[in-house]
């Protein structure tokens, strides 16, 4: 008597990319960068970010060169923010999900629409200074623009991204044992005084510290096993 083994099921030969490493790469590398741009920004700008209309074009007006250097500093940190925080909340999301959860509402949440809401690097001032429009009507729309709902909105999304935001996630990122306790309280410390900070060097200080803890949470994220990182790509 003859047995016929059981038939097999065809195995798959194709399989998507395993982009994992490469994400877990991208991450680390833009962590740090947008507060170290933001901190180098207040370091060499003139005048603290308080500064009227009249006051910031005086100081910039003569040096075109500065005044170039602190728009591209703010357009990296404009557009590296919210992918750096969504960074900080990947790493802490596994270890203290709903801190986790907080932090990215309000930080990632928050900065996303203050920036949406409050333009952008090209202010008014920025318009005078890098395309001659005329002060006085640039300096009238500054002015309606601070009294508009729209822009205090904006500030108070912003803020609350910073303040509150970054300092949630902070102690998600130390709960969930992904950074030591120094380079959490250098975000925290870093984020809930900025506003309060007296002239633009200090919060320019402040703002390296939290670069400086960012760092961090790089290196931790290029530790991660691809599978600590996220689960592996399904096959097709």
């Amino acid at each position: 008597m003859t047995t016929t083994a059981p038939a097999t099921a065809p195995t798959s030969t194709t399989s998507t990319h395993d982009a994992r490493r490469f994400w877990m790469i991208l991450f680390a590398a833009v962590a740090p960068v947008p507060m170290l741009s933001k901190g180098i920004y207040y370091l060499i700008t003139p005048v603290d970010g308080d500064a009227s209309f009249d006051a910031t074009v005086r100081a910039l007006q003569d040096r075109p060169g500065l005044n170039t250097t602190l728009v591209w500093l703010d357009v990296v940190f404009c557009t590296l923010l919210v992918p750096s925080l969504a960074a900080g909340c990947w790493l802490a999301r596994r270890g203290a999900p709903r801190l986790t959860t907080a932090a990215g509402l309000v930080a990632v949440g928050g900065a996303l629409a203050g920036q949406i809401l409050l333009g952008g690097p090209m202010t008014p001032f920025e318009a005078t200074l890098r395309h001659g429009v005329d002060p006085q009507a640039m300096k009238e729309l500054m002015d309606a623009s601070e009294k508009d709902p729209v822009f205090v909105v904006g500030i108070i999304c912003f803020l609350g991204a910073i303040v509150i935001g970054l300092s949630l996630l902070g102690l998600a990122l130390w709960r969930s044992g992904q950074v030591p306790l120094a380079p959490a309280v250098a975000i925290i410390v870093g984020g809930a005084t900025h506003p309060f900070l007296p002239g633009h060097v200090a919060q320019g200080v402040g703002l390296l510290a939290i670069a400086a803890g960012f760092v961090f949470v790089s290196t931790a994220l290029l530790r991660l096993s691809k599978d600590d990182f996220d689960l592996p790509p399904t096959e097709v």
